[in-house]
């Protein structure tokens, strides 16, 4: 039978192919920056290498990330964000095979910028993509269910990290994410575009059909009519609108926002938590690789946990929430490393398991909902692809200073430089953030509109008059 004639079957397969193909794209994306913190220990003893190209293989990926980031609010716009999902799946299949093959620190280097741009694409496309794909009750939980996926990515990859420690076949461990980059690439070719980007090239009857598919709740002409407004009444769709009225503000937002994310320090634990446990006395591939596992475990429980609050208590509790318990675990690390108590220390690993968790419920999931629901949609693209390389931009600065600043200013020093971020990151947040919890992405741009404040009753009725004299 066909889609039309049985709504409800067509409906819900659309609907799993979408949620499978992102939840596997984001467990490969986890998987594959995850996967280095246990593969570097054997790289450098097979590779014999400094300190400064242990640096390289870790930041190579992140440059590649962000030149990806850049061009992909272009890509997505001129070929689609569907098509754009294809060449991500090629690139993570190809580019990790190709670094599990490397014979010397150049071309692993060379193979891991190049599935750098492959994350770096799908950092982006990907949450436009579920954000457009999604009915608005469940848009936040479906875009937060995309860094559940993430989560889980990198607590499998320090899961294999510790499987292969014995053996040290670090190249099984970078090579093994092709696996499902090859099996999900036939369900991505068959998936539709989504109804906005239809639109956007002027395909209404694609678009109306693939709403009815993906949401028969929703009015399908009424939504193609939001739309459409929507897109009409916003001029340009150039990287240049965003720095001008009403979007200056957002843009402004975005770009702190992706940079507050990454500096506060995740990745720095997330890269070198093996490091971290080793320098708080734990020894043994059971301590250094294991250890970590439990604290991706613990973000895993947060992400879900944030998964199943976000639609039902506000994106900002969630962020004010997670970046309070940063703070704490910050403070707890201070405590730790200026009492000297790192022989094997329980209040380090409860520390570094607190940060991560509460970076997983606020930060690490929210980011991915402001970056699709800030700007209008011909303009969406671009508004994620700024805030994924802010993001990039400030996780390159951690992964690459943080093991020179704990050498040199000593762990208290270095994660009380991330306190001052964790608190300057919650005022920030307070002020900026918009609750766009159950409004659709056409009305947010009012928020912007009025200097990053909801607007009374009284300025929306008498924006409408103005409107209507305009008009008239």
């Amino acid at each position: 039978m066909s889609g039309h004639t049985s709504t409800g079957r067509a409906t819900s397969s659309t609907g799993w192919k979408i949620a499978v193909a992102a939840a596997t794209l984001g467990v490969v994306y986890g998987y594959d920056i995850g996967n280095i913190s246990g593969a570097l220990l054997f790289i450098t003893e097979e590779m014999e290498l400094s300190p400064l190209l242990q640096g390289s293989v870790t930041t190579v990926l992140v440059a590649g990330n962000i030149v990806g980031a850049l061009i992909a609010g272009k890509l997505a716009t001129v070929i689609g964000r569907q098509k754009s999902l294809v060449l991500v799946v090629l690139g993570y299949a190809v580019f990790s095979v190709w670094s599990s093959l490397t014979t010397d620190v150049l071309w692993l280097d060379i193979s891991r910028f190049f599935l750098g741009v492959s994350i770096g694409l799908s950092l982006v496309v990907t949450p436009i993509y579920l954000a457009e794909s999604a009915p608005t009750a469940i848009r936040g939980a479906l875009v937060v269910g995309y860094q559940v996926a993430t989560v889980s990515g990198i607590l499998l990859a320090y899961l294999v990290d510790w499987a292969l420690a014995d053996s040290g076949n670090w190249r099984l461990m970078l090579g093994l994410s092709a696996v499902p980059s090859v099996l999900i690439l036939f369900l991505v070719v068959r998936l539709p575009d989504t109804p906005r980007w239809y639109l956007m090239r002027g395909r209404r009857e694609e678009a109306r059909a693939t709403l009815r598919l993906v949401d028969p709740a929703a009015d399908a002409d009424r939504k193609l009519a939001e739309i459409s407004a929507d897109m009409a009444a916003e001029r340009g769709g150039n990287l240049a609108e965003m720095f001008r009225k009403p979007y200056s503000i957002a843009t402004m937002f975005v770009l702190a926002m992706g940079f507050l994310v990454q500096i506060t320090g995740i990745n720095a634990i997330t890269y070198y938590s093996p490091i971290i446990f080793q320098e708080m006395g734990f020894e043994g591939y059971a301590a250094i690789l294991g250890l970590p596992a439990v604290v991706q475990a613990a973000a895993l429980v947060a992400t879900v946990g944030s998964l199943i609050a976000v639609d039902r208590l506000g994106r900002r509790p969630l962020l004010l929430g997670g970046i309070t318990t940063m703070m704490l675990a910050s403070a707890m690390m201070i405590a730790v490393f200026a009492t000297g108590s790192l022989g094997g220390s329980f209040w380090g690993f409860v520390a570094i398991l607190l940060f991560t968790a509460g970076f997983n419920f606020g930060f690490g999931s929210m980011v991915w909902v402001f970056a699709s629901e800030s700007f209008p949609a011909r303009l969406r693209s671009f508004g994620a692809s700024l805030l994924l390389a802010s993001n990039l931009v400030a996780n390159l600065i951690v992964a690459q200073l943080f093991l020179p600043l704990m050498e040199g200013i000593g762990g208290a020093a270095t994660f009380a430089i991330f306190l001052a971020l964790a608190a300057f990151s919650w005022l920030f947040v307070l002020r900026f953030a918009p609750e766009t919890k159950g409004r659709s992405l056409e009305s947010i741009s009012t928020y912007w509109e009025n200097g990053a404040r909801w607007p009374s009753r009284s300025t929306a009725d008498s924006g409408r008059d103005e409107f209507r004299r305009e008009t008239s």
